[in-house]
């Protein structure tokens, strides 16, 4: 992170904590793993997937430490922060596997542990090492991580590039209402709370607009406008960016000096916390994207997608650890991006949905000029919803998919009750990246016709209960990406 967005004492504050985490790690090895994602990218489901299959001896090839017979016990254990609120895993997977719904989407952060004994494979490790590494899974909203690069814009720099970013595309007519209002309001007149809140709400729908399924966009600050909390309707939420700000400093007691006053409330009492004692203390991170479903909505949302992404990648600093360097500047030294719901594709275009992912990665870091180093892409499924088989069709053989659509789920017409199973043709991802890209950039852009359908989690062997593993795709891949190396 620049250095500009953190101040003297939230640096101090931050060492103080890394210090206190590592003191701690000596005793008891740990790993803190971010997971966030953008847009109902599936961060729950992943995390309960994820513990499930390790607690429950899943089908984890890749996952090395547990294919070579070195990982003895996997157990949770209690989390170190009393003051976070616990990931409610048990309830999560109960949803998942025996009433096959999909789990609610994060609202809020949480954390869980989970404790693997393991038998090094080295045998000089194995004289030094406990042989025991707690991993604490830190989930958290994505729109909190796309608040990060508020702490470095002043208001006037926040509401400018809103206003632009609002004149675009599909955002011009979505954000009408708002800019509408917020361009006849006299910014230099006394501040009164009615013309605040008025603001306020035309801003918050705008935003939620943006993030509705239809449109499925993803640059969408400040997140806590999309889920409040405990804050809904205080100050600090009460604020809306101003189009047009003259250069001139702000008028004592007008309303432009009560938005940038609240604009600061804002990232003091909510980005600056969660940046200090939850982000700056992160080992790994997984980001979490939905880019089917932005491939599905067309051309505008892909584009979306790729500015969010190159918010979020300027957010981190991919780099080795050290115990003495991170005291004070600890890095993220893995950050992999996850592009999920693979099992709604045909297994033949997993490597497809794989480059375009990791083509978008890589615009987003050319443009913010990192170095890619620490960072991996893949196509998974943390929870694989459907099978896949082939049809005869006109003397064709198409690859299909089948599974059990979410009941009120529509196919060509064809409305399912959440019971019945049906094969349907997912269609083909380009097996170029760079074609579709080049599509983007041309008017009347058309993207790949995909048919995208939402499925019920899969139904699993009664007599297994919880205790029979979910069934995904990559998971293990994932693992052995995120902490494999710790259990070397």
């Amino acid at each position: 992170m620049p250095p500009a967005l953190t101040s003297f004492t939230d640096d101090a504050r931050i060492a103080l904590d890394n210090l206190t985490d590592r003191a701690s790690a000596l005793v008891n090895p740990t790993i803190r793993l971010g997971v966030t994602g953008l847009s109902r990218a599936g961060k729950t489901v992943f995390i309960s997937s994820l513990v499930h299959n390790l607690l429950n001896g899943g089908r984890l090839p890749l996952f090395e430490a547990l294919r070579s017979g070195r990982v003895s016990k996997v157990q949770l254990e209690p989390q170190p922060d009393d003051a976070i609120p616990r990931f409610q895993y048990e309830d999560h997977i109960q949803a998942l596997v025996r009433d096959r719904i999909w789990p609610d989407s994060t609202r809020a952060i949480s954390e869980l542990r989970i404790t693997l004994d393991y038998q090094s494979a080295s045998g000089w490790n194995r004289m030094f090492s406990r042989g025991k590494l707690s991993i604490d899974i830190v989930d958290y909203p994505g729109e909190w991580l796309l608040d990060l690069p508020l702490l470095a814009q002043d208001f006037s720099t926040f509401s400018g590039n809103t206003a632009q970013l609002a004149q675009t595309g599909i955002r011009r007519e979505l954000s009408s209402d708002w800019l509408a209002l917020a361009k006849s309001v006299d910014m230099d007149a006394p501040a009164e709370e009615a013309t605040a809140r008025r603001l306020a709400e035309a801003f918050a729908a705008y935003l939620k607009a943006c993030k509705a399924d239809e449109r499925s966009l993803s640059t969408l600050p400040p997140g806590r406008f999309l889920m409040p909390g405990d804050l809904e309707g205080s100050p600090a939420l009460t604020f809306s960016p101003l189009p047009d700000i003259p250069q001139t400093k702000a008028i004592k007691g007008s309303l432009r000096a009560m938005m940038e006053r609240r604009y600061e409330a804002y990232k003091s009492i909510v980005v600056k916390p969660f940046f200090r004692e939850h982000f700056a203390r992160l080992d790994r991170q997984i980001v979490l994207v939905d880019a089917l479903q932005a491939i599905n909505r067309g051309p505008e949302a892909v584009q979306d997608l790729e500015r969010a992404l190159t918010d979020v990648l300027a957010c981190f600093r991919p780099g080795h650890n050290s115990f003495f360097s991170s005291l004070l500047g600890r890095r993220i030294d893995k950050v992999l991006v996850a592009a999920t719901k693979a099992d709604h594709l045909h297994h033949e275009s997993h490597d497809r949905l794989e480059r375009l992912t990791g083509r978008l990665v890589d615009r987003a870091i050319e443009r913010i000029g990192m170095a890619g180093a620490g960072i991996d892409v893949m196509a998974i499924a943390s929870v694989r919803a459907t099978r896949e088989a082939t049809v005869n069709e006109d003397g064709h053989v198409l690859p299909v998919i089948v599974g059990t659509p979410i009941a009120g789920e529509t196919i060509n017409g064809e409305s399912f009750d959440g019971k019945r199973k049906t094969a349907i043709f997912p269609g083909d991802l380009p097996a170029d990246p760079e074609a579709l890209f080049r599509s983007l950039e041309a008017p009347g852009a058309d993207l790949p016709d995909l048919n995208i359908v939402r499925f019920r989690p899969p139904e699993l062997d009664e007599t297994g209960g919880l205790k029979l593993s979910v069934p995904h795709i990559r998971l293990d891949r994932a693992m052995q990406f995120l902490f494999g190396d710790r259990l070397a």
